[in-house]
């Protein structure tokens, strides 16, 4: 094995996956959530420099092409279980994770299946941009559970009437609660539209991957 600096970005990635589960085990929320969406972001722009640098610094190596889709995988079903762990089970946050998870695990089988002529299934720009949208989405969502804490840790020991009377206008907004309602609604509005368009790519691209792979699918007759 071949221990490149490409290489090790892709390692800390993969060693990065479980920790965001484990954010929720040992830290409260929002904190939680803060960490949760800072690792993730700083392992989502590994998973673009190890590429680049591979490529630019010609540090392309077995290791790295094995271990860079089962990082980014890592990354993405461990997050999806926390957030709809952590969420609402809105179907509309339940179905697509459940399409991006079952696509997942398909293909992982396909290419277990088809051992050496996996090949033939490469990487695709169009898989390139359902992982990208599946980062977008996954970060927009962790905002999410930051904006709606602080809410929740603003309006502590208030009743209904005075967060009515505050978010209405009628009293004066001192702890900021409808900048916070507003960025609790808008984040997650735009990362379920965002897991949505997501799902939508990453089930083309499966599709794409079983066609490919029909022909060794074939009895020998």
């Amino acid at each position: 094995m071949t221990m490149t600096v490409p290489n090790i970005l892709t390692l800390l990635r993969l060693v990065a996956a479980p920790g965001l589960a484990v954010m929720f085990l040992y830290f409260t929320r929002p904190y939680a959530d803060w960490f949760a969406l800072i690792l993730f972001i700083s392992a989502a722009i590994t998973d673009w420099f190890d590429g680049y640098l591979a490529r630019s610094w010609k540090q392309e190596t077995r290791l790295g092409a094995m271990l860079d889709p089962i990082a980014d995988k890592a990354m993405v079903v461990i997050a999806l279980m926390v957030i709809v762990g952590y969420s609402p089970m809105s179907p509309w946050l339940v179905l697509p994770a459940t399409v991006i998870l079952f696509r997942e695990v398909f293909v992982s089988g396909l290419r277990e299946f088809l051992g050496d002529t996996a090949g033939t299934l490469r990487v695709t720009k169009l898989a390139k941009w359902k992982t990208t949208a599946q980062m977008v989405a996954i970060a927009t969502l962790f905002s999410q559970g930051v904006f709606e804490h602080y809410f929740g840790m603003s309006t502590f020991g208030m009743d209904e009437a005075m967060v009515d009377a505050i978010l209405s206008g009628a009293e004066e907004d001192v702890l900021g609660l409808r900048w916070k309602l507003a960025g609790m609604h808008y984040t997650w509005y735009a990362g379920l539209l965002l897991l949505w368009l997501a799902a939508i790519l990453t089930l083309i691209s499966g599709v794409d991957y079983l066609m490919k792979a029909l022909p060794f699918l074939k009895d020998d007759r």
